[in-house]
């Protein structure tokens, strides 16, 4: 049995919502809600949680763990018992791919706190996580009818589609959990050998002494994260982040570091350090990084503005058909949590964010309280609607966040809130809506998929919520550990969101903001627009080390060489490959990541027991051998490595 209509997805059809026949009937009685699928759909909303929280501290992105939950689901319930259902492997990827979109929320955003020096403990943190997260979920559940089915065959939702496939497939004899799982151990053998015991470097600085680019540099981290990255996102996003990159690294560096030779004693604000005296890393802290945050704030309002007629057209048509109801009976595949349940529970979420500790007084709390609502259901409407196109993986929460972030800081100024309070309570502010839009995204994507195989919406959002409170149960523990083992904003951990998150507050609360590198990061943001490009993109490859950009453009350069190279349902099948090897590689990674951390936290220190190479070349060799393993994955051609048919039309 397959999917039954091959044009579920209506694209290039005249299938509407209403017509479209789910994989499983909405007259079917088929478990779906079951105990074990909420265990094992929680168990891996903290994994994921968990691992992407480290992800998003030490490179700056995470992965939709919608299609990973979904084979891991798949897998756990093949072993344990051999009378699953679709709909339940449904329910455990709702569930589990809850925990990397709240990650992704807190960790862009909520450690500026902890480089702000402010002790939080982990329940204020449990308090953060699961109110934001709550209020995308609830703010999500009004949108459902018009976005997911009234929309049907117009909204893509690229992932929520594809992750439809794997579940459908899975059970009929395809799967590809070998893949994930074999992906997912190499990812952590390679993080063990070089974060755990350090036989080689995950990283090389190449510093230019002389010639024309003397004083720039160039660098890469060798990490599977960014290599699978790469892939996922493709070859022309990973050139775009390359190229801002390369502005900064090949551009302003040497351009500063050639001043700094005219006049040795000549200081630049914000610094203190001449700049005949500054390494690379003084000048991208000092001067690189700020005018990264200018370009990036103008990408986030560039984005708002073009998607202003989707925003217009969501308030429009949500708005008009949220009072509309079902004719007749509902069905099951219609149910929603009911409206009287989303009020209180907006209103309780209100009350317990007006009395959290962070804010210096109930005041500031409540004025919070009522930032959050309002700007999160604005971004949650446009972020529903937004990955309904590009995907969750593309979704620009941050951008969004941080155009709430600073209308946030603006207010609290007004009403005499400034200092570390006021900065702190503009943090917790940016870091709720930051969550509620990372959920809305992927609550939309996990609808989308329910709707094509006629899951129960109502116990999709009960999933989610689950999986969101399960998540946050451990945030708190995983951020703080994090930070005593590296400290966030180290170069173990950098934490780039974060750290921009508290720069931008710091510097309108306190007034110390560098404008003249802002206005400039801004205008070059601008340039990038009027050229055509993709400004956010371009703008966090302008922020982030050429580091990052280096290794993801290795994966984007295999990615356009398998666009390039094959055509048709062979170059479906050879993406799929290499989309479940990536996602595995980079789950393996975090989660080694994460185990590292919790050995060295508990005491033990496993670094330079087998003593090791200290060359970053010997890195290269290492890394080299691992991306030719992810190459011959993706174009083998193994009959066993064929992991379904596709009957949804993409």
């Amino acid at each position: 049995m397959e999917i039954k209509n091959p044009n579920a997805s209506g694209f290039g059809t005249k299938v509407s919502g209403a017509d479209y026949e789910p994989y499983i009937a909405a007259d079917s009685n088929v478990k779906e809600f079951t105990v074990r699928a909420v265990i094992i759909g929680a168990l891996l909303a903290i994994v994921f949680g968990a691992a992407n929280a480290y992800l998003a501290m030490q490179v700056g992105m995470t992965i939709c763990a919608s299609i990973p939950a979904a084979v891991m689901g798949l897998a756990i319930l093949k072993i344990f018992t051999k009378d699953s259902t679709v709909l339940e492997n449904n329910i455990i990827q709702t569930v589990g791919s809850a925990g990397e979109a709240l990650a992704a929320g807190v960790a862009f955003t909520l450690p500026a706190l902890l480089l702000l020096n402010l002790d939080i403990s982990m329940l204020t943190v449990f308090f953060i996580c699961a109110g934001g997260g709550l209020l995308g979920c609830l703010m999500m559940v009004p949108l459902r009818k018009f976005l997911i089915k009234d929309l049907h065959g117009e909204l893509p939702y690229p992932e929520g589609t594809a992750c439809a496939e794997v579940v459908a497939s899975g059970h009929e004899g395809g799967s590809g959990a070998k893949l994930l799982f074999s992906a997912l151990g190499i990812g952590a053998v390679w993080k063990f050998i070089t974060d755990g015991f350090i036989i080689v470097p995950y990283t090389i600085d190449v510093v230019f002494s002389k010639g024309p680019l003397a004083g720039g540099a160039v660098g890469m981290d060798y990490l599977g994260s960014l290599l699978g990255a790469g892939f996922l996102i493709g070859p022309r996003v990973c050139m775009q982040s390359l190229a801002g990159a390369v502005l900064g690294w090949f551009g302003f560096l040497p351009l500063l570091h050639f001043i700094g030779t005219l006049a040795p004693d000549m200081i630049l604000a914000p610094s203190d350090i001449p700049l005949s005296e500054m390494g690379i890393w003084d000048m991208w802290t000092s001067y690189l990084k700020y005018l990264g945050i200018g370009a990036v704030t103008m990408g986030a309002f560039i984005s708002l503005f073009t998607a202003l007629p989707i925003i217009i057209r969501s308030f429009k048509h949500t708005f008009g058909h949220m009072g509309n109801k079902e004719e007749g009976e509902v069905k099951r595949t219609d149910l929603n949590i009911g409206g009287k349940v989303l009020i209180i529970g907006i209103l309780i979420v209100m009350a317990i964010i007006a009395f959290l500790p962070v804010f210096p007084s109930v005041l500031a709390g409540s004025i919070g309280a009522i930032m959050v609502v309002i700007f999160g259901f604005i971004f949650v409407t446009v972020s529903a609607h937004l990955v309904g196109y590009v995907g969750s993986t593309n979704n620009p929460i941050v951008a969004m966040s941080i155009g709430g972030l600073l209308i946030t800081a603006v207010v609290f100024r007004l009403f005499g809130f400034n200092g570390v309070t006021g900065i702190a309570a503009t943090v917790v502010v940016g870091s709720m809506i930051c969550i509620a839009l990372a959920i809305s995204g992927d609550m939309a994507q996990d609808l989308k998929s329910g709707f094509l195989l006629g899951a129960t919406p109502q116990k999709q959002q009960i999933g989610q919520m689950i999986g969101i409170v399960a998540a946050a149960a451990v945030m708190g523990a995983v951020i703080i550990m994090l930070n005593d083992v590296y400290g966030i904003g180290s170069e173990k951990l950098p934490a780039p969101h974060a750290n921009m998150v508290k720069s931008i507050a710091e510097g309108i609360m306190g007034g110390t903001m560098p404008w003249s590198l802002i206005i400039c990061g801004m205008a070059i943001a601008v340039m990038v627009w009027l050229l055509g490009g993709s400004v956010l993109v371009f703008a966090v490859g302008l922020y982030l080390p050429i580091h990052l950009s280096t290794t993801l453009m290795i994966g984007g350069a295999i990615r356009g060489i398998v666009d390039k190279k094959y055509d048709g349902e062979v170059k479906a099948k050879k993406v799929e490959k290499g989309t479940i090897y990536a996602s595995g590689m980079i789950a393996g990674e975090s989660l080694m990541g994460v185990i590292v951390t919790v050995l060295s936290y508990v005491g033990v220190n496993v670094a330079g027991v087998l003593g090791g190479w200290e060359s970053g070349w010997a890195g290269m060799v290492g890394f080299a051998i691992f991306t030719a393993i992810f190459v011959y994955i993706v174009i083998s051609k193994k009959e066993e490595d064929k992991l379904q048919g596709r009957d949804i039309q993409l």
